[in-house]
């Protein structure tokens, strides 16, 4: 099945609000087997809504819209619909009914326009919105899904998670839907898809593969629907070992979860504590850990260390150190490591010095120089990066490459 996804809102359009509602849905509709071949974003007005609609169902099966459902005049998508599908508006008590319930629990008198808005056109199938008072709407037609929901977001991931992705299953019938990701670092996307050539080449055409690349990270997605499950299964689970033999110690986890997380479960496994001293990054790594529930089972803590005096005072890095090589140094990016590795009490220690950018680039350390380092009580290691110009890139690369390193260098049992 394939899905189109329409967001309306002249706020939306000027930007004023940022539209993550799309996103969001996209990312929803995959792991059951809905291709999302497209979105727009169309202003409040009635033709544009109708010309979106048009657009839409010429590319999909499901045309899936947010925004304009409130009270307020501006809220136009209900009667737009039941022009659309040529509905009449109808006073429709339950939803009306529980509009109030949800009203008198917030302690908000009803007023006309929230009367006005349990008008709803007389075809469509309501969708219950446990956290909002205006319920989603779900049309068909010529064989086509139209849905229209919220724009809030909360109240929209509600209604797709208990309404509309049920519903969806239930009209897949018989036919069976399976994924399964793989969380890849340390290879660009063009050198893994190369590597795994051949291998893709060789699929069964129900199976696909997608390669779903962040800064220093691929989740690589394999994606199959066929009417015998344990065949799926089967030829899902073949896929996978080959992928595992080809790409080795590439493979971070089998799941699809965030880079940090599965870190945090090879520290976990270990039994072992980390802990970042960070500079140039300015934590942004002790930030991707501990928005990750249950971090605290093995992350101790952080030192920025943007000062040098902060350097030599917390951590220890040698004076002479500093003066000889520079806070921008694999010296100082060890002794980094290492120092906050003693000073929380962690079994390792990873730190980031060097220059973010826009600016402070000399011609020996131009912007874009970082130094990243990993260290237990046995071992220490360093790597140098040189990066772009970009600020932002070069504190959310080099974070994942630091954890990386430690992955590389301590988490994971080595090949022979």
């Amino acid at each position: 099945m394939k899905a189109y996804i329409i967001t309306i809102g002249d706020e939306l359009l000027i930007g004023q609000v940022t539209d993550t509602n799309s996103g969001w849905i996209a990312q929803a509709l995959a792991p059951i087997g809905v291709e999302t071949v497209g979105k727009m974003t169309v202003g409040d007005g009635a033709e544009d809504i109708k010309k979106g609609l048009d657009f839409a169902a010429n590319l999909a099966d499901i045309v899936i819209l947010t925004g304009g459902l409130g009270p307020t005049k501006d809220d136009l998508t209900v009667s737009v619909l039941a022009d659309y599908f040529g509905a009449e508006l109808v006073f429709n008590d339950d939803a009306f009914a529980k509009m109030k319930a949800k009203l008198t629990q917030y302690q908000v008198e009803v007023s006309d326009s929230h009367r006005r808005q349990s008008f709803l056109p007389k075809s469509a199938i309501l969708l219950d919105n446990a956290l909002g008072t205006a319920p989603g709407m779900w049309f068909e037609r010529n064989n086509r899904i139209f849905v229209a929901i919220p724009g809030v977001p909360r109240e929209m991931k509600s209604i797709m998670r208990e309404e509309i992705i049920p519903k969806l299953l239930a009209k897949a019938g018989d036919r069976h839907i399976l994924h399964k990701t793989f969380l890849v670092a340390g290879i660009p996307e063009s050198s893994l898809s190369e590597r795994l050539e051949k291998m893709e080449g060789q699929m069964p055409d129900f199976l696909s593969l997608a390669y779903l690349p962040k800064l220093g990270t691929i989740r690589l997605r394999i994606s199959g629907e066929h009417d015998d499950a344990l065949v799926l299964a089967q030829a899902i689970d073949s896929v996978a070992e080959k992928i595992r033999q080809e790409i080795g110690s590439l493979l971070v986890a089998e799941e699809d979860i965030n880079f940090a997380q599965a870190i945090g479960q090879l520290l976990v496994a270990q039994k072992a504590t980390l802990a970042t001293a960070e500079s140039c990054t300015g934590g942004h790594i002790a930030h991707l850990i501990t928005v990750n529930s249950g971090a605290s089972a093995y992350f101790k803590g952080t030192v920025v260390a943007y000062a040098n005096e902060v350097k030599e005072n917390i951590l220890g890095v040698q004076s002479k150190t500093l003066e000889k090589y520079g806070a921008v140094s694999r010296a100082t990016a060890e002794e980094m490591a290492n120092g906050v590795r003693k000073a929380l009490g962690t079994d390792y220690g990873v730190a980031t010095t060097g220059i973010a950018g826009p600016t402070g680039g000399t011609p020996d350390k131009p912007v874009g120089t970082i130094w990243i380092a990993a260290a237990s009580k046995d071992k220490t290691v360093a790597k140098k990066l040189q990066l772009g110009e970009n600020r932002l890139t070069n504190i959310e690369f080099s974070s994942v490459l630091a954890l990386n390193l430690l992955r590389k260098v301590f988490l994971v049992k080595k090949e022979t």
